[in-house]
């Protein structure tokens, strides 16, 4: 693995671990609010991902050693477009987005506009922020907070505390024509499996759904369900 910086539409520094193995696939994997490709939980994700294809896991303005003001959506697309354009300047035979709560919000936009991407991955993605529940006083929410910390991942992130207009995944999902599975948790104090559900209903794409019965958050399901969320993603990446 190495690192790589790229550079925004809008002059934004985007930091990216590199994991080359000489596949001609790349997964992109994007995490979500508060955290980084350098965390425990997404460095595990991105080496369970490495056994089978390149990856680029990245962070998002404002969180880790990217640069800029974390926006929650309104400007995050231009971030995940950089990382994409990097993935084709290197002649990758396909691109797949993984994308786990707002990543995945950001995910949906990209695949939405962007022809390259050929598969995604959504894990707990939410129909639009506004109605993200976000319940931190349950039990499920604070204990996987606690199970997690990680004190310099908490210091560098850095929102913008400007209200700015946010992008619906909700408006965006039926322009997603490619392969897309829908991963939820049963009991997700964040965002609650309605939203994975109802997007899923929409969707127009080739589409399956997975609901973790009692599973938490975005990447709690890979931490709690280790073989099985592995299994599902690697069968669904690699299916015709």
């Amino acid at each position: 693995m190495h690192n790589v910086t790229l550079k925004t539409c809008d002059n934004i520094d985007i930091a990216a671990n590199y994991y080359t193995n000489g596949f001609n696939e790349i997964v992109i994997v994007a995490p979500g609010w508060c955290m980084t490709k350098d965390s425990n939980a997404f460095t595990q994700i991105s080496e369970f991902f490495a056994k089978r294809y390149d990856v680029l896991t990245f962070d998002f303005r404002g969180h880790g050693k990217s640069k800029g003001l974390y926006t929650f959506t309104a400007k995050e697309e231009a971030d995940m477009q950089s990382v994409i354009d990097f993935a084709t300047e290197n002649r990758y035979k396909k691109i797949y987005l993984a994308g786990f709560s707002l990543g995945a919000a950001i995910a949906i936009i990209c695949a939405a506009k962007n022809p390259k991407i050929d598969k995604v991955i959504l894990v707990s993605p939410p129909s639009e922020f506004g109605k993200i529940e976000n319940q931190m006083w349950k039990k499920e929410a604070w204990e996987e907070t606690l199970r997690k910390f990680e004190l310099g991942r908490f210091l560098s992130i850095r929102p913008c505390i400007i209200p700015l207009k946010k992008e619906r995944p909700i408006d965006y999902i039926k322009q997603v024509k490619v392969p897309t599975l829908f991963i939820a948790g049963e009991k997700d104090p964040t965002v609650h499996p309605w939203h994975t559900e109802k997007l899923y209903r929409i969707a127009t794409c080739p589409k399956k759904y997975m609901l973790f019965k009692g599973g938490c958050h975005a990447e709690d399901l890979y931490l709690h369900f280790e073989q099985d969320f592995s299994n599902l993603c690697y069968d669904w990446l690699e299916q015709n």
